[in-house]
């Protein structure tokens, strides 16, 4: 219920919305929650990562739920303005005015926006990125301390490979820890250059761009959740696998000391 919630606010808040758009929203937010429920429901693993190892799929899910109400907010504040949307658009704009600097993500989401884009909606797109890097940055310093602080997983019992990382076959080509370490720096890389590749890709679709100039539609909404959400996503999911490279590593090195102790 809680991603078909999710999934609908920017259908329920923004106005302007017809009712097509409206429809496939709802359609969208089923087909969701039906995934989810279907994954946690089930005993056996398929798809969603790290299912038995929370708060990550937590932290993820409320990261998504601030990027979309916070873009829903200052999207909306630009057709009807109200008293959250002037919150949420002023902490938006002194974001915008901090991050805009050269080469930062920011900057190149800015430069990627289509060339007849009016001062105004680059102000907005800039100011939309600026909060969506901002929530992203503050979920990944904040699942960092869990990592390291919280001693996550291990404080929620033993680590299920199978269970947690269903894409992953451990069986599959030699040792398993470079493996993991390999994965986890290719996601972590991947999420670094995504924010500076996704705007390119975003001008290239002309259709979407079409959509993108709408300000106040949910193109607008998901377009910025995308760019944000799914490279946090990819650092998280890497930082995630090099941590149980980590506990495989200090398991074997307790197994090898035990070993050498009782012979």
């Amino acid at each position: 219920m809680l991603v078909a919630c999710v999934v609908m606010i920017p259908a329920l808040m923004l106005p302007m919305i017809d009712a097509d758009a409206a429809q496939v929203s709802v359609l969208v937010a089923m087909l969701a929650a039906m995934f989810v429920f279907l994954e946690y429901v089930s005993s056996y693993p398929s798809f969603t990562e790290f299912r038995h190892a929370p708060p990550f799929n937590r932290m993820r899910f409320a990261m998504l739920l601030m990027i979309v109400l916070s873009i829903t907010f200052l999207a909306r504040n630009t057709v009807a303005p109200g008293f959250l949307g002037h919150v949420v658009s002023e902490g938006a704009s002194t974001l915008g005015r901090l991050l805009d600097i050269p080469y930062s993500p920011v900057r190149i989401f800015v430069l990627g926006m289509p060339a007849d884009t009016s001062v105004a909606q680059l102000e907005l797109a800039r100011d939309a990125a600026a909060l969506c890097y901002a929530l992203s940055i503050c979920a990944l310093v904040s699942f960092v301390m869990l990592v390291h602080l919280y001693d996550w997983p291990s404080r929620n019992g033993a680590f299920n490979v199978w269970v947690n990382l269903p894409l992953f076959d451990p069986t599959r080509g030699g040792d398993v820890l470079p493996r993991l370490r390999r994965d986890g720096y290719v996601n972590i890389a991947a999420g670094v250059l995504l924010p500076y590749l996704m705007p390119f890709a975003f001008r290239v679709a002309s259709g979407l761009v079409n959509d993108f100039s709408l300000l106040e539609s949910q193109s607008f909404v998901w377009t910025m959740v995308a760019w944000a959400f799914i490279p946090a996503s990819m650092i998280m999911r890497g930082i995630a696998m090099c941590r149980v490279a980590e506990l495989i590593e200090e398991k074997r090195r307790r197994a090898y000391a035990r070993a050498q102790h009782a012979g």
